[in-house]
């Protein structure tokens, strides 16, 4: 009848579900195909349909039938508690990074004192510390001073290695726009994560406590300068904060790996003997 007509056509008009900005709440989501085949429709244009391939049907509410949105249109209402754990946690990262990177380029705050944050930086280097550790390789007259220097070299390229091919897989770049420097590329310390300097500061730190008799004085310095080294790497905008803790953590397995590695005086000998050659 037309009065039950007119009832159903105002009880559907005045459906919030029916309004422009509910409908990728009621409506099911579809692919780019579908959504290229709807154009296509709209167009005039009839694309070839494969045999196998069924379309969504569309969805009908109230009696009207409405094609189904994209899925970049359609919200995500109940996000896993771990995406919003790990987003939570990265912007931490990144706003605490932001805030500590004071001498992250010549306008920051505490530019004046970039100079003496990247020098700081320069003692976790591996360059001078494989360069001084050949140095005193060549200088040592005794064998086991030699099988100590030997391992560190040793434990200095194993570094050199792991932090390059982890940072080759991640390839996470620097929280500032900051070039790696000449010294960089020549250890291939090129990206953010993990933290090179850091993770060769505590690796050198554990291995100079259990190798080395050290005063207590020394030892604690020894700790605040692997320290200072990872907050100079955030302070001059070069990594994040996880990357530096990650490098201490890599650091720390590094030095047990060392020691499972650990190769005697005698083999030691030999292979001075065959590079000195």
């Amino acid at each position: 009848m037309p009065v039950q007509r007119g009832r159903s056509r105002a009880r559907e008009r005045d459906n919030v579900l029916n309004r422009p900005e509910f409908m990728s709440l009621t409506q099911a989501a579809r692919g780019p195909q579908e959504g290229r085949a709807s154009l296509r429709r709209a167009s005039g244009q009839q694309p070839p349909q494969p045999p196998q391939q069924q379309q969504q049907p569309p969805l009908a509410i109230e009696g009207r039938e409405y094609p189904p949105l994209p899925e970049e249109d359609c919200m995500q209402l109940n996000p896993s508690l771990r995406g919003i754990a790990v987003n939570s946690l990265m912007a931490i990262d990144i706003c605490l990074s932001k805030r500590i990177g004071v001498c992250a380029s010549s306008s920051s705050a505490w530019s004046s004192a970039r100079p003496i944050v990247k020098l700081i930086g320069v003692t976790g280097h591996g360059v001078p510390w494989i360069g001084g550790t050949v140095f005193c390789l060549t200088k040592s007259s005794t064998a086991a001073g030699q099988e100590v220097i030997f391992n560190l070299l040793f434990a200095l390229i194993l570094d050199l290695l792991v932090v390059a091919a982890v940072q080759k897989m991640v390839k996470r770049k620097a929280p500032s726009e900051v070039s790696p420097s000449l010294l960089d590329y020549v250890v291939m310390d090129v990206f953010a994560f993990p933290a090179g300097q850091a993770s060769r500061a505590v690796m050198v730190t554990r291995f100079f406590f259990s190798h080395l008799v050290l005063a207590v004085p020394l030892r604690i310095l020894l700790v605040i300068w692997a320290g200072v080294i990872g907050i100079s790497r955030v302070m001059i905008g070069r990594h994040y904060l996880t990357d530096v803790f990650c490098g201490f953590f890599i650091g720390y397995l590094q030095f047990n790996l060392v020691e499972l590695l650990w190769i005697p005086s005698g083999t030691c000998q030999h292979l001075i003997s065959v590079i000195s050659i």
